[in-house]
């Protein structure tokens, strides 16, 4: 259901802007992190950051091989900005095409975190998809826009906040 929304919100946009005219833009939003992220919204840099320093173990589901990639969001803003000045109409990916898996990125919060968590395993959600990567090309040609902050940098910047947000 969620696939089959996203899909009518970009046709109904483009409906609009081919039909009436109006100036449009459609941005697909990838997985995006940093401070002021809930600690409990079932992501999974929150879960593993709010599991790494409470110590508790890490909950990864399947085997942790299915992939992600994760942008901050300073990144984010970036290309939202750029796509809102640019006359492009048609989708455009905003993501961080360098993927990892699930576990690696559970590792990196142990790591950062310098937590002494262990990972757990968890039966796999029937619908969880195996690879998450965007295609970024468009934004790169289109916009001049490359994510440009690295996912470890990204998290130690996003760490503090958690850490703060913990012990209040």
């Amino acid at each position: 259901m969620y696939d089959e929304a996203k899909r009518f919100a970009e046709a109904i946009t483009m409906a609009y802007h081919r039909y009436h005219g109006v100036d449009t833009r459609i941005v697909r939003i990838f997985n995006s992190f940093g401070p002021r992220m809930r600690l409990n919204d079932g992501r999974a840099i929150p879960a593993f950051m709010s599991q790494a320093l409470t110590g508790v173990p890490i909950t990864v589901f399947g085997d942790g091989a299915q992939t992600r990639s994760f942008q901050y969001i300073s990144d984010l803003i970036d290309g939202l900005w750029r796509l809102m000045q640019a006359p492009v109409n048609d989708p455009v990916n905003i993501g961080n095409p360098h993927e990892m898996t699930l576990l690696e990125l559970a590792k990196r919060i142990i790591r950062l975190t310098g937590s002494r968590s262990e990972i757990v395993f968890r039966p796999l959600p029937v619908d969880d998809p195996k690879v998450r990567q965007p295609d970024i090309g468009r934004a790169r040609a289109l916009l001049g826009w490359e994510p440009l902050v690295d996912t470890d940098e990204g998290l130690r910047l996003t760490l503090d906040w958690f850490k703060e947000k913990l012990r209040s």
